[in-house]
């Protein structure tokens, strides 16, 4: 099918709203004076790329425990999103209509006066100050959107086929695994992707409920920002958003190899 001219210009104008703020943040990662009203930098320099690699935050362990605690919400998030997604979708209860709207609940109260509410009960749990705290706050605040990603994949999907699997003779662990979970998977994707940048885009329950000693990109970034000090602002942006898009890149290739392998099968 052609693609209306229209239609075009509008992929254009889209694609340069993205990639024109990046290509001048990464501008600024090596800019040493951009003086107005100079289109380009009056001279570069190499300063923020070794505080990067070399500051007091070190940047290899620092995208471990960002990314792995973001993954760890992901996967946890995604996971409670589609056992709660088949409970409403596929099965009848007392208080169903409870659970789907109650999941929502965490959506109605400001992150900054929801963090330093519960920060509170988590002193009392001893679980204030740990990664541990850190994974439930963010998982909190995950939830609702994996959960809301997860129903509509679900319903579409739905239960027949896993059905007829086990009318066939298949127990329901495998019914599932084999029949349904391979549909389900775009889902599963943008619901993990969903969890995995909510978290690790969070500052201000990081800051409360980690007490500064959990550490995270979005907590690095974020002073450099208020600071003023551009460069420096820009290059742990360009870290932020590379290392982002490098865990999409990887959910993408995850979910064509299992889909490959489905259809092999």
């Amino acid at each position: 099918m052609k693609k209306h001219p229209l239609m075009k210009l509008v992929l254009v104008i889209a694609l340069g709203l993205i990639v024109l703020p990046m290509a001048v943040v990464l501008l600024w990662s090596v800019t040493r004076r951009w003086p107005w009203p100079l289109l380009l930098p009056e001279s570069y320099t190499l300063r923020t790329v070794r505080e990067l690699l070399t500051g007091s935050a070190s940047l290899p362990k620092l995208l471990l425990s960002s990314i792995g605690l973001a993954l760890t919400v992901a996967v946890l998030g995604t996971i409670i999103a589609m056992m709660t997604a088949r409970a409403t979708e596929l099965h009848e209860f007392r208080g169903k209509t409870l659970v789907r709207h109650g999941a929502f609940l965490p959506l109605l109260v400001p992150g900054t006066v929801f963090a330093m509410g519960i920060q509170l009960t988590l002193i009392r749990l001893g679980l204030s100050d740990t990664i541990a705290g850190v994974i439930l706050v963010h998982l909190i605040a995950a939830v609702p959107y994996c959960i809301t990603i997860m129903t509509d994949m679900t319903a579409a999907v739905g239960n027949k086929l896993e059905q007829q699997a086990m009318v066939l003779g298949a127990a329901p662990a495998r019914a599932f695994f084999e029949v349904t979970l391979p549909g389900l998977l775009p889902g599963v994707l943008s619901s993990m992707s969903m969890g995995f940048i909510l978290s690790y885009s969070q500052y201000f329950s990081t800051l409360i409920i980690g007490g500064g000693r959990v550490k995270t990109m979005a907590l690095v970034l974020v002073p450099y920002i208020q600071s003023g000090d551009r460069a420096l602002a820009s290059v742990y942006s360009v870290a932020f958003v590379a290392s982002a898009l490098l865990v999409f890149f990887v959910f993408e290739g995850l979910l064509h190899a299992l889909q490959k392998r489905g259809d092999r099968i």
